[in-house]
């Protein structure tokens, strides 16, 4: 067997585990081996794969590694459904207090409850949304 088919096979089986376990090591690994495998094809001897294996492995593996990691571990920048509400304008479409109220919150209108309770906002106020549990927004006055 022809010694860059070897390392495509390799580079293959990495790939292949990289999916299941999602750790950026294999997958760097698989990188090397498919770029090896590519010397090999060219005629580089075996000795000389293995360097380029392993100085590519090193390479990815400290240096392009960490910045993958760092991408996948961030936190979502876009928030979606009722997370997206949170900290939006509301319009209060009926007085608001502690107990009840509605507002209208991008074009729908949610059931309300003020997030101080000892306040009552009257109807027509302008309001931010401070919170959403299940299907009550709780809202406090714009200064």
């Amino acid at each position: 067997m022809d010694p860059w088919l070897i390392w495509l096979i390799v580079s293959a089986v990495l790939i292949v585990a990289e999916i299941f376990t999602l750790t950026a090591a294999l997958g760097m690994l698989g990188a090397a081996a498919l770029i090896t495998s590519g010397s090999a094809a060219a005629g580089l001897s075996p000795p000389f794969q293995f360097v380029v294996f392993t100085a590519v492995s090193t390479v990815t593996l400290l240096f392009v590694r960490p910045v993958a990691l760092r991408h996948v571990l961030q936190p979502p920048t876009a928030r979606f459904g009722v997370d997206a509400l949170v900290g939006k304008a509301a319009y209060v479409v009926s007085d608001v207090t502690g107990r009840e109220g509605r507002v209208r919150i991008d074009g729908e209108e949610w059931t309300a409850r003020a997030y101080d309770e000892t306040l009552v906002i009257p109807r027509g106020s302008t309001v931010d949304v401070m919170e959403i549990s299940g299907s009550t927004a709780f809202v406090y006055p714009r200064e």
